[in-house]
């Protein structure tokens, strides 16, 4: 049985938070996308993957080191809402997060 493949959207506010880090880290946070959120964006784990509980926006949050990438999945694709350092997720999650 073939898994399915899902699209990964960014949100226009992921894009700009992309384009603030620094090129290596970009390329991290590409790959971590690619591998982990492609196939089995909703596979959770105990270090990467993370159901957000009591939110309905966002869903997910996929942590890639010191990076919290923030999503949800739509039918047949996953769109980024944001991409945080650590420090700043409490405070996005604050502002952004839509409460059940």
């Amino acid at each position: 049985m073939a898994r399915m493949r899902y699209q990964i959207i960014l949100a226009p506010e992921a894009v700009e938070d992309l384009k603030k880090l620094e090129a290596y880290e970009r390329s991290i946070i590409r790959d971590a996308m690619e591998t982990h959120l492609r196939f089995e964006p909703a596979k959770l784990s105990k270090s990467r993957i993370k159901r957000l509980k009591g939110l309905k926006q966002p869903q997910f949050r996929l942590r890639v080191d010191d990076v919290r990438v923030f999503y949800d999945i739509l039918k047949d694709r996953m769109e980024v809402l944001a991409i945080v350092t650590k420090d700043q997720a409490q405070e996005w999650l604050g502002m952004k997060g839509k409460i059940l």
